[in-house]
């Protein structure tokens, strides 16, 4: 499961999820993506489980890319502990989400096959998502694009 190697500091506020997502709203890598509709907070095992979903039904064919990590700790007090005596441990580490923001992409699948898959991993996320498509498909990979620039 992802989580950081290093923080600057171990414990962190919870925060607030308002307005939209300004970065990551684009389909940048590949030509499907599973987009979130509202915010919230996705933890290291909900994306793996998710991830493992889609692979198993693309049968580890095509490419797959996760436009998220899961870099803010959530604490938990122990069960029956009394008030006080400060802010419990870490358990867990999720990405907070916005509206808009893309969760993953894909490529090199049909997109029959793409929405079914993102379908499958969105049922494993504790927010509401779509799959999107890209309107032109890419063909050129980047490596391509930069030899003709140059």
């Amino acid at each position: 499961m992802l989580s950081p190697k290093k923080v600057k500091y171990r414990k962190q506020q919870k925060g607030r999820m308002r307005g939209k997502a300004t970065r990551g709203n684009t389909l940048f890598f590949g030509n499907y993506g599973l987009q979130a509709t509202e915010c919230g907070r996705i933890t290291s095992k909900q994306l793996e489980a998710a991830r493992v979903a889609m692979t198993r039904y693309v049968k580890r064919g095509g490419k797959i890319w996760i436009r998220i990590f899961p870099d803010k700790p959530l604490t938990k007090k122990p069960a029956e502990t009394r008030m006080g005596s400060g802010k419990g441990n870490v358990e867990a580490w999720c990405a907070v989400i916005k509206p808009g923001r893309l969760i993953f992409e894909m490529s090199d699948i049909t997109q029959a096959e793409a929405f079914e898959a993102l379908r499958l991993a969105d049922h494993k996320l504790p927010i509401q998502c779509k799959p999107i498509a890209r309107s032109v498909p890419v063909t050129e990979t980047k490596k391509e694009i930069i030899k003709n620039v140059i």
